[in-house]
């Protein structure tokens, strides 16, 4: 005893513990969509309060009860609100897993077995994205943070001297991207002090593609101001439409003007699995980064997020690396290429290459590219659908009312939001392989019961 604390046995009951997570377990597939509740309403419903004492293992799970019933289930069929859903068995396990070890990827000491694992999956999706040569990468926190990498490296190769010196040291720097981007790209903007207003949104057609000819201009128009172009961003898959911007084209305008050229593919990367489907993204072996979220499409467990670089210089280690000496150590007794901590601008880092890992595993790439035909052949059966039916048309005006209703219901979720000046519309995403089509018919008998009356 230690201060008071018995140390001779373990304070962690095994047995109890397991009976625990079984139980957990049964209640995480129950129940609906959503049993919907006003924030003030559903504290009340919650006990929320953080105490002294600790409670018994009934109540325990009966608060673990109460956070699945008031929570909105993505895995259910009849989720279509965000970019992610479904229920992904084999990575749900490699979730349980790596929660279960704590690992941490920043040295290969730490970290061997998911060090390895993770390198073979960038290795695999480097190949994928038809980099012959090879390049570099790491899975890290979203697509988000994977796009403000892409910006930093560009920064760094075209003025690495920022590094140690900030801003100052630089030019105004602009950046290009398309109206229909995602908003972390002025996000990593602002982050990086380039600002916002050094962002410029390139037009897109009415499908939401950028505009080639609209980009070329922008940067002439930059560089005639002073400016500093270093930096496209193209889109897979866009949030709103799914549009993919033309990749083949756009690289061309950065070959000429020396321009790094970046895809946010965190949707519409998995199409690369797709032998029917990868022609949306021709040209993808041309740019030089790419931002690609397995756990959209795939369905891998959240966060499941890759940067891809095409670099074999070690462009993400010298732009990033702080060499801690406490970590990174030069005279260590194995190979110092597999501390791949040094080039993250994390230092605790999930191994979330391994639930993708796992489920390529499981089901081959051959069941992963099922799964993207039939997402993509899902969404086109309901845009069908839509135009036969009396009342629909695909850009709906009483969006809002019909999501209320569906939400206090918990029957369903589909996001909506405006567009370009046009009225409210329903967003459908359609990814999930559990989804059929009895659910697609579903999702618009439902709204029309909901909104028949509107």
């Amino acid at each position: 005893i230690v201060d008071n604390d018995p140390l001779d046995d373990p304070p962690l009951d095994f047995a109890a513990t397991e009976s625990f997570l079984r139980q957990a377990m049964t209640m995480i597939l129950e129940d609906a969509v959503c049993e919907w509740h006003p924030p003030e309403e559903l504290k009340e419903l919650l006990d929320l309060e953080l105490r002294d004492g600790g409670e018994s293992e009934a109540r325990i799970l009966e608060l673990c009860r109460d956070a699945i019933r008031y929570s909105v289930k993505p895995t259910h069929p009849h989720f279509f609100n965000q970019l992610f859903a479904g229920l992904e068995p084999y990575s749900l396990v490699a979730s349980f897993i790596t929660e279960a070890l704590k690992p941490s990827l920043y040295t290969y000491e730490v970290s061997p077995v998911f060090t390895l694992m993770e390198n073979a999956v960038l290795k695999k999706l480097i190949q994928t994205v038809g980099w012959e040569e090879g390049g570099d990468g790491l899975f890290n926190a979203g697509g988000s943070m994977s796009n403000m990498y892409a910006m930093n490296l560009a920064r760094y190769r075209h003025f690495p001297e920022i590094k140690e010196l900030g801003n100052s040291a630089a030019p105004r720097l602009a950046v290009f991207t398309s109206q229909e981007c995602h908003y972390s790209i002025s996000k990593a903007a602002a982050l990086m002090g380039i600002g916002t207003k050094n962002v410029f949104v390139v037009p897109s057609d009415k499908r939401g593609k950028m505009i080639p000819s609209a980009l070329e201009e922008q940067i002439k128009s930059v560089k005639s101001e002073g400016g500093v172009p270093f930096i496209v961003n193209a889109t897979a898959g866009t949030t709103v439409l799914g549009a993919f911007d033309p990749i083949d084209e756009i690289a061309d305008i950065c070959e000429k003007y020396k321009l790094w050229l970046h895809v946010d593919a965190c949707w519409g990367g998995a199409v690369l699995m797709s032998n029917k489907h990868k022609l949306l993204m021709k040209g993808i072996h041309r740019v030089d980064s790419v931002a690609w979220n397995p756990h959209k499409m795939l369905m891998a467990c959240l966060q499941c997020s890759a940067f891809l670089v095409r670099d074999k210089t070690r462009l993400l280690q010298r732009c990033h690396s702080a060499r801690a000496s406490y970590l990174f150590q030069q005279d260590k007794f194995y190979n110092l290429s597999y501390d791949t901590g040094d080039k993250s601008v994390q230092c605790s880092r999930k191994p979330d290459a391994f639930k993708f890992w796992l489920m390529w595993k499981a089901l081959g790439a051959s069941e992963l590219e099922q799964r993207v035909d039939r997402a993509l052949a899902m969404a086109r059966y309901l845009a069908d659908e839509i135009t036969k039916r009396e009342g629909f048309r695909l850009l709906m005006e009483v969006a809002p009312v019909v999501k209320e209703r569906m939400m206090k219901k918990g029957s369903m979720m589909v996001g909506y939001q405006p567009h370009r000046g046009q009225a409210n519309f329903f967003r459908m995403v359609v990814i999930s392989p559990q989804v059929s089509r009895q659910d697609m018919d579903f999702v618009l008998d439902e709204i029309h019961s909901l909104g028949k009356d509107l």
